[in-house]
């Protein structure tokens, strides 16, 4: 903690993803001012956004001055380091990016994605938020969602074991026990 500067301590980012498509409606609803000013009571100082493959693109802003910087980058190769380097993320509902975020065991605040058909993703969302996994919004009540969060009631998601399935599997099709 000695090499660590004063306003690193101090900085608490937002990571905030829409993965590989274009979810706009997220974007726009992050950039809101009940969303920023929601984020800014909890104790948030940046807003890193990775906008995909989104047209609208966010107003960057240093902050410091009773605001919340803001950044944004279409795409990375990994976003591991941002989700390890977050104080929470804001993301969409496509469970790679949920289940790398509860793998670093983050607050996380799924955005369900409405434009979607057939949205398979909100039944994911809604079931781990159900279990106290993660909080599930919509871009319109994302600002509700951060004033009511209780980071408290989050409990740890720990991944199921396979084992049992695939042993089942293999000996359904006749494979030797490994």
């Amino acid at each position: 903690m000695d090499n660590v500067k004063d306003s690193e301590i101090s900085k608490r980012t937002v990571f905030v993803t829409v993965g590989t498509t274009c979810f706009d409606a997220l974007v726009r609803a992050v950039e809101s001012k009940e969303v920023k000013d929601g984020l800014l009571r909890r104790g948030y100082t940046h807003l890193f956004i990775q906008m995909g493959r989104g047209t609208h693109t966010p107003t960057k802003s240093v902050g410091g001055d009773g605001s919340l910087s803001v950044d944004y980058f279409n795409f990375s190769s990994s976003i591991a380091d941002h989700l390890r380097s977050a104080s929470l993320v804001i993301s969409h509902a496509g469970s790679g990016s949920i289940f790398e975020t509860l793998q670093f065991a983050k607050p996380l605040i799924v955005v369900v994605n409405e434009d979607l058909m057939d949205n398979h993703q909100s039944e994911l969302a809604e079931e781990l938020a159900d279990r106290k996994h993660l909080f599930c919004a919509h871009p319109q009540t994302l600002h509700q969602i951060i004033a009511s969060m209780d980071m408290e009631s989050l409990l740890p998601y720990h991944p199921g074991d396979a084992t049992p399935v695939v042993e089942y599997i293999n000996r359904f099709l006749g494979f030797p026990d490994a």
